[in-house]
């Protein structure tokens, strides 16, 4: 996800940090002098202050995971840690970039069928892909109709659970789940 550009310096053009990194980049620059996203491209970089820039949208989110202490987010087990690791690389390659609907129902239909059993995308722990793949979604779930939202009603479920997570949802709007019919055939 790109923000607009909010220059600092003559020269150089920097962004706010992407909305999903906000509550991390809070935590871990208290007391410090705030680290910077640069936009390459369409691809975020952080500027830090002690080291190397570092590029991408899941390497920043695990880097700043790390500095805020909530390495639990990444997952507690080596079989956790890779699946958080399959479902960030997923944001990037699947949901990055795709904008036809027929992509978007099939990701939503794929996603919806592996969700059927799953609390969150690594069964019962919430994580940083459950963050980043909410993040990536929410411009498309946003637009489904009840229809739709019934039609995926696992993704529906999951996305539901995850926007109401305390910190989550921040200033992308609530997306409605309508539960019980508003109005009956009979008079």
């Amino acid at each position: 996800m790109v923000v607009p550009f909010k220059s600092l310096r003559a020269g150089q053009q920097w962004c706010r940090f992407p909305s999903e990194f906000e509550d991390l980049r809070t935590r871990s620059t208290m007391g410090k002098r705030r680290s910077m996203f640069q936009l390459s491209g369409q691809i975020p970089v952080l500027q830090t202050n002690n080291g190397p820039s570092l590029t991408g949208l899941t390497t920043i989110a695990a880097h700043l995971v790390k500095q805020a202490n909530k390495e639990y987010l990444l997952g507690s087990t080596a079989e956790e840690k890779a699946i958080v690791q399959q479902w960030l690389e997923y944001r990037v390659t699947q949901v990055d970039g795709h904008s036809s609907k027929n992509d978007i129902h099939t990701l939503l239909k794929d996603l919806n069928s592996y969700l059927e059993d799953k609390v969150y995308l690594t069964g019962y722990n919430f994580t940083l892909a459950d963050i980043l793949l909410y993040y990536g979604l929410h411009r498309f779930i946003v637009d489904l109709t009840v229809q739709e939202k019934e039609k995926y009603l696992n993704v529906s479920r999951w996305f539901c659970h995850i926007q109401h997570y305390p910190g989550i949802r921040q200033h992308l709007s609530s997306v409605v789940f309508i539960k019980n019919r508003l109005y009956t055939n009979s008079h």
